[in-house]
């Protein structure tokens, strides 16, 4: 914004200077050739009178000796013949048998002048021819021709223009520098509100914008500000609440759970249905709150990442697929799966270890609990340009496009695997982890059937590998 605030107003002060400057150079230009005009049309009035008093004296000693003095004097020269194209006097080379002079020699003796009007300018040379007819009335009794240089007059030109350009030119700097400070003080506010509203976007608490610049944004900073502490108090309030709520319920879980336990030994036999009952509800709520919990430190880290680059080390992405293979297995055989992976080359991923674990474990027990028996279940890591993607496939059931676009929901269970147990958040843990760093979930269907969890990793900022590539430990 403040480039384009800045474009506006230098375009507005080039204009402006443009309008200022450009009239006053073409009339300077006009004012001295105006000059040069006057000057040699009076030279050559007088040149007239003495050429007219030669004509009826008959003595021409005074006008030939005036034309040499100032040809002598000035460098320009001069043409006087009478009134039957007879030259009286011919200084500086120049002849009235020359075609151009004998021209003006006839228009002048037709009573005719031939005065030069064409503004000059700093690159102007050569000379300007000027003719006057010598007379009274319409008795014409001869005729001058001038040849006037124009290298002063245009040297006078081009000391104007630049004094001209270079007061535009410090006109036009002050004006920047102060469409610049003007920028700043407007556009100053704006980033600054910009940044707190992108932080409050993110569920964290914004800083305090300081009301500056002009009025309406003063007044809108203000108001921001206590929007933004109203927002961040609630989301706070919020977030703790879920937090509290699941660390301060572990205890009374931990001691409902031994006492239940310690009543085991004093149920009959015909009770272990219930307590068995019991406990997998006691499991299923322990669950549930680390769930929870986890899902309120995934906000609050994705938060603060979408404003700042939290530290990280980077990690194998590959290392940890091995890893995580080597742990789910076991697993996935006593369910009855098949849980294979493909090797290939290292990739480091702008992400910690434990959060790609956090992300693998998920779409591996929800392939594992939700695929069946039998099913054929397959971790891939492989690189697709600036990104890593771990890639978990299953040839089970898997979603139909409704059941897709709520798979991410809060506490959404499909319905298709009735007997497996879990709260629903697992989706939403591992999506809140890799917005934070920058990446994306992405389900869709496999082929021919089943379901295809991909988590999209940037790469580390170090690592090169082509696009393509398959890695894996």
């Amino acid at each position: 914004m403040r480039n384009r605030v800045q474009a506006a107003l230098l375009a507005f002060v080039v204009l402006a200077v443009a309008a200022f400057a450009v009239p006053l150079l073409v009339s300077t230009a006009s004012d001295r050739t105006q000059q040069l005009v006057l000057a040699r049309s009076s030279d050559l009035d007088r040149f007239a009178s003495l050429t007219d008093q030669a004509a009826t004296t008959g003595d021409t000693a005074a006008v030939v000796a005036e034309a040499r003095r100032y040809t002598r004097l000035y460098g320009e020269a001069l043409v006087v013949t009478d009134a039957r194209h007879k030259p009286v006097v011919e200084t500086g080379g120049m002849r009235a048998a020359d075609p151009a002079v004998a021209r003006l020699i006839d228009a002048a003796l037709r009573n005719q002048t031939a005065h030069p009007t064409a503004s000059l300018t700093p690159w102007s040379g050569g000379h300007r021819m000027f003719a006057e007819p010598a007379g009274t009335g319409t008795q014409v009794s001869g005729a001058i021709v001038l040849r006037a240089s124009v290298r002063a007059a245009a040297g006078d030109i081009a000391w104007r223009w630049a004094a001209v350009l270079a007061a535009a030119a410090v006109v036009a700097l002050a004006c920047t520098a102060l469409a610049r400070a003007v920028t700043r003080w407007v556009v100053r506010p704006l980033r600054r509100l910009d940044r707190a509203v992108g932080q409050l976007a993110a569920g964290l608490p914004p800083e305090h914008t300081h009301a500056s610049g002009p009025p309406e944004l003063r007044q809108l900073a203000t108001g921001f500000n206590r929007m933004a502490s109203t927002v961040t108090s609630a989301l706070e309030q919020q977030r703790r609440l879920v937090a509290d709520t699941s660390h301060q319920m572990r205890n009374p879980m931990a001691a409902l759970r031994l006492r239940v336990d310690a009543l085991h030994t004093h149920l009959p036999a015909a009770a272990d249905r219930t307590y068995t009952g019991v406990t997998t509800e006691l499991d299923r709520l322990e669950t549930l709150l680390d769930d929870m919990l986890a899902l309120a430190t995934a906000e609050h880290r994705a938060g603060e990442l979408t404003v700042s680059d939290g530290p990280y080390a980077p990690c194998d992405a590959a290392a940890v697929a091995a890893e995580q293979h080597r742990l789910w297995e076991p697993v996935a055989r006593r369910r009855g799966a098949h849980l294979t992976t493909r090797p290939a080359a290292p990739v480091l991923v702008a992400c910690t270890e434990h959060e790609l674990a956090q992300i693998t474990d998920i779409l591996l027990d929800n392939a594992i609990k939700y695929a069946g028996e039998d099913a054929g279940i397959t971790l891939r890591c492989t690189v697709e340009g600036p990104h890593a993607v771990l890639t978990v496939t299953d040839d089970g059931p898997g979603l139909d496009v409704e059941e897709l676009t709520r798979a991410t929901e809060r506490f959404w269970r499909s319905g298709k695997q009735s007997g497996t147990t879990g709260t629903g958040l697992g989706l939403a843990i591992a999506e809140q982890l890799l917005a934070g760093r920058g990446g994306r979930l992405e389900l869709g269907p496999a082929r021919p059937r089943g379901l295809r969890a991909r988590a999209v990793v940037p790469r580390a900022a170090e690592e090169a590998a082509e696009p393509g590539q398959e890695v894996s430990p």
